[in-house]
């Protein structure tokens, strides 16, 4: 069974007020045509009219409880931001690039920044995998340092807190299980570590550096004699750049058969950002998932 298929009973009846930027894309109106038929949003379209309707006659979305603002693509991201700031509840990249709606969210006549570091939390069902797993950041921010990882890893705490683990294990990722001064991804490990052992780091279990089949495998980490309760158990899995954990991210997908839900978390609304390739039950999970943390 779909482990993360319960985001969608989770939260059915919520009706968030969801801002798309770019509404012209077939995948991204199919997943929202699912999401209302759960109650789980009301979405407002934002971009060319005619190309969005004629897509939603496609995947059989209605306007019943919709709002379509008409403007030009270019003019999408803009638009969907200035709405969202006043009156939503979360917001959709649509056809948009991603970095040209995330440019005008950061802006600061928006108010969407919190102060704390904007990142992607992606939580996926693996079926070779004993319980959904948490990645961060597979798609926002490129070189994360020392302090970004501290936000990446509390961001990523409180998510999967929400989803019910009391007390999130973290593995901090690299491609090796000591410190090495060549490997600076292993010694912020040791790091953040240390900072969870001195209760810097609250709310969770913080360990590594690991390599990812000790993190995620038993028997790998007792091959290499890895003693650790992090250690094949892992909740949440820190990535040391952007290229580790989008390539992770695409691997699961597409050679693991993973599902998952991505957000953007770290703004004071949730961003429902996925991929362009992802399917629409991803962009459904992902809409639900937002929807609960809003």
């Amino acid at each position: 069974m779909d482990r993360l298929a319960f985001l969608v009973e989770r939260t059915r009846g919520l009706r968030k007020k969801i801002v798309v930027a770019g509404s012209d894309d077939d995948v991204v109106l199919s997943a929202l045509r699912m999401a209302m038929e759960h109650d789980i949003v009301e979405p407002v379209l934002v971009g060319p009219e005619s190309e969005t309707k004629e897509l939603a006659a496609k995947v059989g979305l209605k306007f019943d409880h919709c709002e379509l603002i008409d403007c030009q693509k270019d003019q999408s991201a803009r638009l969907a931001v200035e709405i969202v700031s006043k009156r939503g509840e979360l917001l959709m990249k649509g056809s948009v690039k991603t970095g040209d709606l995330m440019k005008v969210v950061l802006e600061d006549q928006y108010n969407l920044k919190t102060g704390s570091t904007i990142t992607m939390v992606s939580v996926f069902d693996v079926p070779t995998y004993h319980k959904l797993l948490a990645i961060s950041d597979a798609g926002m921010i490129i070189a994360p340092t020392l302090e970004q990882k501290i936000d990446m890893i509390n961001i990523s705490v409180k998510l999967m807190k929400n989803l019910g683990v009391e007390r999130p294990k973290v593995a901090i990722i690299g491609a090796i299980e000591v410190p090495n001064a060549k490997m600076p991804a292993t010694l912020d490990a040791a790091v953040l570590s240390k900072m969870n052992d001195r209760g810097q780091i609250k709310g969770c279990v913080v360990d590594g550096p690991f390599a990812l089949d000790n993190a995620i495998s038993k028997d790998a980490a007792r091959h290499k004699k890895i003693e650790s309760v992090v250690a094949g158990d892992a909740d949440i899995l820190i990535m040391p750049d952007i290229e580790a954990g989008n390539v992770l991210y695409k691997a699961l997908v597409f050679f693991a058969n993973a599902t998952v839900a991505s957000v953007i978390l770290g703004a004071r609304i949730p961003i429902v950002l996925t991929s362009r390739a992802d399917s629409d039950k991803t962009k459904l999970y992902s809409i639900a998932l937002a929807a609960s943390l809003s």
